[in-house]
């Protein structure tokens, strides 16, 4: 009797093992222990979040062209002064310009319904907010959450930006002008949270924003699980409308989602300039795990920049990508200092991607202000593994001193790892060693040759 146990005890024991070993290894690059907080994942449970306030039982009604602004905040405002609650959008749509969610009220869209953005700018206030890389007066988005704890959008509805005036005004404006920047056409963001901790949006369908759809500043923990987020390349192509900008936030889990936008899939910020990291309202991103994701059409999967000073433990992995511009871009600011550290990017899947990685100077909007960059940026630990793709360009990586010399401009590129690798490519085929310190290639195919 004690033979026959002694096997499935030692199983057992391996399999635990196992197990512990492998959480053990789940870390972030930079060797820290992965917190439990990014695996404990559930849809948002509204029977928990307090009285529920339906806007067609105050005075809202199912009209997708009047303006219902001011009567939406009523309810809005409602919910927080009984101590909180959850609006509800039923099914139907509903028109408005900026909300507002206060401390203990929560957003919640069922099935079939649909909060619509107005087309119109004047329905949404300046206020003092972040803006590529910048504090200051700009329009507030639809949906806005500052200073809140725990604020929750989930279901099945579509929060609708409506965007297609707004995009056609933009091309307009930059036909007449080639110089016209994103913030000279006036336009708000779809959704909006600062300063804010352990935010979930879950479920829901984020769309057609006339600008960014889904901006995170200085916020910390912070969920986005199951969502669809769309704005289409044509017949309008609709300008500017990253997915998820992620702007000085730590500990960010984006998990499960559907990303495909005209311009890139998710974007890290936190600040722009000589001076960039002296400015306290500017900040790095820490913690981010981008993970389980499809990607559809997009600039770049993964972003580093053009407005970010310091990102670090940056996580994208089993994702499958079609029609992205590009895997992973790091843009390169000849007018800002940046520090890009402990990437990992590992088990993707792609066709008709543009480029397997793309390290270049970003010159678009330099302005060094009078000023000198202080030190020289930095890409390190960057590492690339499990990776099939079939794409345009592999290794489209440039060295600073090379393409920028009159200004003085500079990055130093160490510690990158490729493994793994098996791609088809059709330019930029051979790996230029030499303008990365401490580069350690390990099973590296390129159209079925092995480079390394």
């Amino acid at each position: 009797m004690i033979r026959r146990n002694i096997r499935p005890a030692l199983l057992l024991i391996f399999f635990i093992t196992l197990n512990i070993t492998a959480f053990a290894k789940d870390v972030f690059p930079d060797g820290t222990p992965i917190p439990e907080w990014f695996r404990q994942n559930k849809p948002t449970d509204i029977s928990k979040l307090g009285k529920k306030y339906r806007l067609t039982d105050f005075n809202v009604t199912n009209d997708s062209a009047v303006i219902q602004t001011k009567l939406i905040q009523a309810v809005i405002d409602k919910a927080h002064e009984n101590g909180g609650g959850v609006v509800i959008i039923p099914k139907g749509t509903f028109l408005s310009g900026s909300l507002f969610f206060k401390k203990g009220t929560h957003l919640h869209l069922e099935e079939g319904g649909k909060l619509k953005g107005s087309d119109d700018i004047s329905n949404f206030p300046v206020v003092m907010t972040r803006m590529e890389g910048q504090t200051l007066k700009y329009f507030a988005a639809l949906v806005n959450a500052d200073g809140l704890d725990g604020f929750t959008i989930s279901g099945k509805g579509t929060i609708d930006g409506n965007g297609l005036r707004y995009w056609r005004s933009f091309w307009l404006r930059r036909e007449f002008n080639p110089k016209t920047t994103n913030m000279d056409e006036m336009r708000p963001r779809l959704v909006y949270i600062s300063n804010s901790k352990n935010v979930q949006l879950s479920g829901v369908k984020l769309i057609n924003s006339p600008f960014w759809t889904t901006h995170l500043y200085n916020s910390e923990n912070v969920k986005l699980l199951d969502l669809y987020i769309y704005s289409p390349k044509e017949p309008v192509k609709a300008p500017s409308t990253d997915a998820v900008d992620i702007d000085a936030c730590k500990n960010v889990l984006i998990k499960n989602c559907y990303m495909s936008v005209n311009d890139d899939a998710v974007a890290l910020k936190g600040g722009k300039g000589p001076r960039a990291d002296k400015d306290p309202n500017n900040g790095s991103n820490q913690n981010i795990i981008i993970e389980d994701c499809t990607y559809g059409f997009c600039h770049g999967a993964l972003t580093f920049g053009s407005e970010s000073v310091h990102d670090r433990n940056i996580i994208l992995r089993r994702i499958k990508v079609n029609h992205a511009e590009r895997l992973l871009w790091f843009k390169m600011r000849p007018d800002t200092p940046q520090n890009y550290e402990y990437v990992l990017v590992e088990d993707i899947e792609g066709q008709d991607i543009g480029n397997f990685i793309f390290i270049q100077p970003w010159t678009q909007f330099f302005d060094l202000k009078g000023e000198q960059v202080s030190g020289t940026s930095k890409i390190h630990h960057i590492t690339m593994r499990n990776i099939n793709l079939d794409c345009n360009n592999f290794f489209n990586v440039g060295a600073a001193k090379e393409i920028n010399p009159s200004q003085g401009f500079g990055y130093k590129m160490s510690d990158f790892r490729f493994e793994n690798i098996n791609v088809t490519a059709r330019n930029h085929l051979e790996i230029n060693t030499a303008i990365i310190d401490n580069f350690k290639l390990k099973n590296v195919t390129v159209n079925k040759k092995k480079l390394f």
